[in-house]
């Protein structure tokens, strides 16, 4: 059980909880000590003795593994035809974002031009295959994607449709996620934070919590995508009851993060539900866990949710 509960996103199958611990716990120190919270950044990080803050990661990765092989299964071609649909729906979305919100002229011209010849110009004629594949050879034109390569760049566009069509369409994908986050949860937990993929998953663990829970954060989260996400989550799209406050963070070009102000999609009777959309994590990586970790507003929540101790 843990204090600090973490959920990383999409990609992280060659990883694993440790090694993502000791990637996530120095940024997420480093936004607490920028919220001027030194003494719980120590805490978080860099003390050892009894009594430090227990952090804890709940690894999914390897859950998207292929048996018996070292590659994770990201090719679409092994998905079902409603799972493709849902994939290509996803895809499309994540261009309408890049077509409205994307940092850079250029992006927003490549998804625009794209979206064109899916949705408009060329209407009647792709197919649903072709159009799927024209969407993601589009998001993998994008300066956020192809800054590694234009072949990486499809990889990683695939795997990351793939990984979060998976989890929502597939039972026993799931309830290994929800379990895993589960096991690292109990009275002492106040803090469960969620990136990308994991902000559902945390999301989706806080509505079956058995006890309170202080904070949930959500950072860089797709919550808000209607057609794959939003509308095929359990409960009542509202906030979880046992969660005391929610702190949706976002980066304003964060094309993943579909709906930056969660407060549009969730309920919240009771005014927890904080959504700040005014980050700047830069133009490279808008939706980087390490970006939305070090900021003030994640450590300023996070702070507020564990003083006193």
């Amino acid at each position: 059980m843990a204090e600090i509960v973490l959920v990383h996103g999409i990609a992280q199958e060659q990883k694993s909880a440790d090694t993502l611990e000791k990637e996530w716990l120095p940024d997420l120190a480093g936004g607490v000590r920028t919220a001027g919270g030194a003494r719980l950044a120590d805490e978080l990080w860099r003390s050892a003795r009894p009594g430090r803050l227990e952090s804890r990661m709940a690894f999914y990765g390897d859950v998207f593994l292929k048996k018996g092989a070292q590659g994770a299964a990201e090719d679409p071609a092994e998905l079902t035809g409603n799972q493709q649909e849902l994939t290509d729906a996803l895809a499309l979305e994540w261009l309408r974002n890049a077509r409205d919100r994307a940092p850079e002229p250029g992006d927003r011209r490549i998804a625009r031009t794209v979206l064109y010849d899916i949705e408009g110009g060329d209407e009647g004629r792709q197919g649903r295959r072709s159009a799927g594949r024209a969407a993601v050879n589009g998001l993998a034109r994008l300066k956020w994607f192809s800054r590694m390569g234009m072949g990486f760049a499809q990889r990683f566009v695939n795997k990351s449709l793939v990984q979060v069509t998976r989890y929502m369409t597939e039972p026993s994908v799931y309830e290994e996620v929800q379990q895993r986050i589960a096991d690292l949860i109990g009275p002492e937990t106040r803090i469960l934070v969620g990136h990308s993929l994991g902000s559902v998953a945390a999301y989706e663990a806080a509505l079956r919590l058995e006890g309170e829970l202080p904070l949930l954060l959500t950072l860089g989260s797709p919550l808000g995508l209607r057609t794959l996400v939003h509308d095929r989550l359990d409960g009542e799209h509202q906030v979880p009851e046992l969660v005391g406050r929610w702190v949706n963070l976002a980066d304003k070009d964060d094309v993943i993060a579909a709906e930056p102000d969660l407060a549009k999609r969730f309920a919240d009777p009771r005014g927890v539900l904080e959504s700040d959309w005014t980050l700047d994590n830069g133009e490279d990586d808008p939706h980087s866990a390490q970006a939305y970790l070090t900021k003030r507003q994640t450590g300023r929540a996070v702070r507020e949710a564990l003083e006193p101790r």
